[in-house]
C-alpha cells in the first residue's frame, strides 16, 4: 500500500436521531432474540469477544415522550381530584338540603302544635267566660227576685190562681221556642200563655190576636201578676206574654232565645188584659 494512500479514520461518524431510534429498536430486538436463544438452546461454550456492540443513545424524542406521559398523568390526577371535589360538594349539598327540610318540618310541627294549643286555650277561655256570664245572669235573676221578694210574683202579692199561673210560667224559662208548639218541652208565645192559664182551668183562645181581646183592659201602670201582655194592636197583636210581677214578664220570645224572663224596660208591651 502506498504511504500516500488514504487511511480511514477510526472516529465513528455521528448518527442522526432517526437512525439512533432505529438502531435502538434493532438492538432491542437482538437482545430479546439472544435472551430467548439462551433460554431455549443448550449452553454453548463461551467464546472470546472479538468485537463490541455500540448501545443506542437516548435522544430528545424519548425525553419528550416521557414528559408527555407525565403531563397526561398529571391531567388524569387533576380530573380525579376535581371529580372528588364535585362529589364532596354534592354530598354536602344533599346533607344541607336534608337538614333544611328537617328544620322546616320541625318548625311546621311546632307552629301547628302552637296553633292547636292557642285554639284549645281560647276555647277554654270562651267556655269559662260563658260560664261566668251564665253565673252572672243567674245571680242577677236571683237578686232581682229577692229584691222583690222570694219570687217575682210574691212581690206583687199574687195568690191563688195568679200564683199558679206565674209559677208555671217561671218553670218554663229555658225551654225552646217552636212555632205552633203548646208544650211541654217547647212553646210559641200564645201556646205558653194558653198552657199557663190551663193550669187554673181557664181555656184561652189559641192565637195572640184573640188572646189580646180576652178579659178586661188594664193600664201598664196598674199591672198584677198573671195579666196578659200583648205587643201590637188590640185584636191584631203579634206577640203575648205573662206578667210575673216585679216589673218582669215571661214569654216565649223567638227560636234564638226560647222562653225567657225579661224586664218591661227590655221590650215595653203595647197593652195588657186581665182575665182573672
Amino acid at each position: 500500500m502506498s504511504h500516500t494512500a488514504h487511511i480511514p479514520s477510526h472516529r465513528k461518524p455521528r448518527r442522526s436521531a432517526s437512525k439512533v431510534s432505529l438502531r435502538a429498536g434493532v438492538a432491542g430486538g437482538v437482545l430479546s432474540t439472544i435472551a430467548l436463544a439462551g433460554a431455549a438452546a443448550p449452553a454453548i461454550a463461551a467464546q472470546p469477544v472479538t468485537e463490541t456492540i455500540e448501545m443506542p443513545t437516548l435522544t430528545g424524542d424519548l425525553a419528550t415522550t416521557a414528559a408527555a406521559s407525565a403531563q397526561a398523568t398529571k391531567a388524569v390526577a387533576a380530573d380525579l381530584q376535581l371529580q372528588a371535589a364535585q362529589d364532596a360538594a354534592a354530598s354536602t349539598a344533599a346533607k344541607d338540603a336534608k337538614k333544611a327540610k328537617d328544620d322546616a318540618e320541625a318548625k311546621a310541627k311546632a307552629a301547628e302544635a302552637k296553633a292547636k294549643a292557642e285554639a284549645e286555650a281560647k276555647a277554654k277561655a270562651d267556655a269559662t267566660e260563658r260560664a261566668s256570664r251564665s253565673a252572672e245572669r243567674t245571680t242577677l235573676k236571683s237578686t232581682s227576685a229577692k229584691s222583690a221578694g222570694t219570687t217575682s210574683f210574691k212581690a206583687s202579692n199574687a195568690t191563688g190562681s195568679a200564683a199558679a199561673i206565674v209559677n208555671f210560667a217561671l218553670a218554663q224559662v229555658g225551654k225552646a221556642y217552636v212555632s205552633g208548639a203548646t208544650g211541654s218541652s217547647a212553646y210559641d208565645c200564645s201556646g205558653l200563655v194558653q198552657a199557663a192559664y190551663r193550669q187554673v182551668g181557664v181555656d184561652l183562645p189559641r192565637v195572640s190576636q184573640d188572646q189580646s181581646t180576652t178579659g178586661t183592659d188594664v193600664s201598664l201602670s196598674n199591672l198584677q201578676p198573671g195579666d196578659i201582655l200583648y205587643w201590637g194592636g188590640k185584636g191584631s197583636a203579634y206577640h203575648v206574654a205573662i206578667y210575673v210581677g216585679g216589673g218582669n214578664f215571661v214569654g216565649a220570645q223567638n227560636p234564638s232565645t226560647g222562653v225567657v224572663e225579661r224586664s218591661l224596660d227590655y221590650d215595653a208591651p203595647s197593652g195588657a188584659v186581665r182575665v182573672l
